[in-house]
């Protein structure tokens, strides 16, 4: 998505798309993105093109009754990250700032009902719009935990949104003076008491009560890779939503602290 690159595709020999999800979280039905995983240099290429955005898009939740619980927790959370980051960007984009709100909204009342009981449709209804919210959402931008995620899961093949709530508590420590206030204001929107702190609690214990491992370490990565997650991390288009700019010096902090 930098500059004339999408103009380098044939638009004509871009079939129609009908998305039809089955699970509530990648929002990739209201997405203009494919993700390529370059199996050789394991990294996740993003390619975008107008034309990718699904022209029509069927969005039925009885299609995600059998998700199992590993995948409602992974794939709700990766709904949350979106909506998280989103609201955490520095660009400029009030209707997205809202949807992630609302977004956020949704996925704390109804994530651990639909984990609970994955037959309750009225939570996996709603955890199907938080999907399509999260995504529309971050057109404002992505930032560090998506950095961090991606070539994690292009190294390790790691499950993304289950890497997104493990990076979670980690990046909104690193961001915290950048985006605090903003999160004060959320907290209490979201019936969180303590603010920003208080938030930053109950992405915790959310991922506890899901069944979210605590560190990268308890998913296979390795603190001999960071080096090379680090220079993956780097170039990811994600970096550019990041509140607080990223280099490869705090990358590797904040790895070192997701462990």
């Amino acid at each position: 998505d930098i500059g004339d690159w999408w103009t380098r595709a044939d638009a004509d020999a871009i079939a129609p798309i009908i998305a039809v999800p089955t699970t509530a979280g990648t929002g990739s039905e209201v997405g203009r993105a494919s993700v390529i995983t370059d199996s050789v240099t394991h990294q996740k290429k993003i390619i975008f093109h107008p034309k990718v955005l699904p022209a029509v898009v069927i969005c039925d939740p009885e299609l995600t009754v059998g998700m199992p619980k590993f995948i409602t927790a992974g794939t709700g959370l990766d709904a949350f990250a979106h909506c998280v980051e989103a609201f955490s960007s520095p660009h400029y984009h009030p209707m997205s700032q809202g949807i992630a709100l609302e977004g956020m909204r949704l996925v704390k009342d109804y994530l651990p009902r639909a984990y609970a009981d994955g037959t309750d449709i009225e939570a996996r209804a709603q955890m199907m719009s938080a999907a399509a919210m999260g995504a529309t959402a971050f057109q404002k931008g992505l930032g560090a935990i998506h950095a961090m995620s991606h070539p994690v899961g292009a190294h390790f093949n790691t499950h993304h949104g289950t890497t997104n709530a493990v990076c979670m508590p980690a990046v909104l420590e690193f961001n915290a003076a950048a985006i605090a206030d903003r999160f004060n204001m959320a907290a209490a929107y979201l019936g969180i008491e303590g603010g920003f702190d208080g938030f930053r609690s109950y992405v915790q214990e959310l991922n506890v009560s899901l069944g979210i491992p605590r560190g990268l370490g308890e998913l296979g990565v390795t603190a001999d890779a960071i080096p090379e997650l680090v220079k993956g991390a780097i170039i990811d288009p994600s970096c550019g939503g990041n509140p607080i700019e990223l280099n490869e010096e705090n990358l590797a902090q904040l790895f070192k602290a997701a462990m």
